[in-house]
């Protein structure tokens, strides 16, 4: 068996190595109605490398624009990570494009914001293609979330309320 990664020992503070990973899709109803239409909704899970802490976050569709938005409830809730881990889903790609445009136009005369935004600076690490067994810790969350979901949803269709009140529930777990 190998050595594990300089990120799972090093001692740092909480999600400053994290791992990202998608779960979903979820059907849940947006209103309490009987014939209610059932819509597509994701759980994006956060994972530290160091502490094996989890953070729960929901996600209504698989757009980088909603994963940025997602990544920045994120950082304002923990702290920010310098080192972000994940496969090579679309959406992933898409978002350190996206950061990657950011942190090159703000390159400005005006070192106030330039000191900013390089203080910001995620570095982001993708795992080999068609190799989930290289985002371990990412994908045992998943595992973790599915099988307690299953245990509290018991397999209905769910109000988003509902899905909501669970996702914290299952943080506390």
């Amino acid at each position: 068996m190998g050595n594990l990664p300089k990120e799972r020992v090093t001692v740092s503070y909480p999600f400053n190595y994290c791992g990202v990973d998608f779960c979903g899709p979820f059907m849940v109803k947006f209103k309490n109605q009987r014939k209610g239409v059932l819509n597509k909704v994701y759980v994006l899970i956060f994972v530290c490398l160091s502490t094996k802490a989890i953070h729960l976050d929901f996600v209504s569709d698989l757009t980088s624009k909603a994963f940025i938005a997602c990544l920045k409830r994120f950082f304002g809730r923990r702290s920010k990570s310098s080192n972000m881990f994940s496969d090579n889903g679309k959406t992933f790609v898409g978002a350190n494009i996206e950061l990657k445009k950011l942190h090159d136009l703000v390159k400005a005369p005006d070192e106030t914001i330039v000191s900013y935004f390089n203080d910001k600076h995620i570095d982001w690490n993708f795992i080999p293609p068609r190799s989930p067994n290289c985002g371990g810790l990412g994908e045992a969350g998943v595992k973790s979330f599915k099988t307690q979901l299953k245990r509290v949803a018991e397999n209905s269709n769910l109000l988003l309320k509902s899905l909501l009140l669970y996702l914290l529930r299952l943080k506390l777990l």
